[in-house]
This record gives C-alpha cells, structure tokens and sequence, in this order.
C-alpha cells in the first residue's frame, strides 16, 4: 500500500473524534498487520474502490473506548456494555471516517466510491479484506482505551 494513503485516515479519525465526540486522540506508530482477525469489541468495515484502487477502512474499537466515544457524542453517561445504539454508532463513524479520507485522498486524485459499513461485534473475529496487499494499522490511544484503523488499498490489476 502506497504511503500517500495512511495520512488521509490518520488526519480523518482524529478529527472526526475531537470533533463529533470531544475526544482527544493520539496516532502511534503504522505498522503492517500480521493476521486478519479483528482488534476490538466492536469494527466497521468498509469498501472503498476507485477507478485505479481498491480495498477496505476497518476500524475498530476496544469496549470502553466505544462506549465513552458513544456517550460523549450523545453527551450521557456511558453504557454498560455494548448494544445496538453503540453498534450504528460504530457504523456512522466508520461512514464519517472513511468519508474523511476519501475528500483527502480525491486531492491526490483517488477518487474512490464508498460501499456500506458491514459491522462486527465480538474480538478476535476474522474477517476477509478486500484486496491481498498488505494492512496498513495505524494504533490510536485516547484516555479511555485504544482503537485501531487498517487501511488495505492496492491497484487494481
């Protein structure tokens, strides 16, 4: 995956979580993803295909961290546990997200048709990308629990 392409989702899920949720987010390091099962609790996946690329956005959420980012969107105490509000949440900021970065990278020239957000609820669930190039994971930390973003993007043969 060409390196152009991480920026746009890093600069994205910080600022659509400072933003939407009021919650400060801090990038750690990419790296490449080792194995296809998801990171946390709860995941948005989504499609992304131009006329050169294609691939997928996941993101995904450790429990905590979903259920404060939630609650500070609704501005109410956080829940207990995962449910089907804190699920389509998932699914908006996987669509806010992704749209982010798609504006981002229509600048360079990519410009990419967004499939619907498919989500997964449960850790450590494998799941298929949508291209065999190497995942992107970019780690992200807030005060409440981490989450994860992948990027897989490859050129269309």
């Amino acid at each position: 995956m060409k390196a152009e392409f991480i920026n746009p989702f890093l600069h994205s899920a910080k600022n659509v979580l400072e933003t939407m949720a009021q919650t400060p987010v801090n990038a750690k390091k990419p790296m490449l993803k080792k194995d296809k099962v998801t990171y946390g609790e709860v995941t948005g996946i989504i499609g992304m295909a131009s006329a050169k690329v294609a691939g997928c956005m996941v993101i995904s959420f450790e429990e905590k961290c979903i259920l404060q980012i939630v609650a500070n969107m609704l501005m109410e105490e956080p829940k207990e546990k995962v449910d089907d509000e804190i699920i389509d949440a998932v699914g908006e900021l996987t669509n806010m997200i992704c749209g982010g970065a798609k504006a981002q990278l229509g600048k360079l020239g990519n410009k990419f048709d967004l499939a619907t957000p498919t989500m997964v609820v449960g850790k450590g669930v494998e799941i298929s990308y949508h291209s065999e190039a190497p995942t992107i994971l970019i780690p992200f930390a807030t005060e409440t629990g981490n989450f994860v973003i992948e990027a897989n993007l490859a050129d269309k043969e």
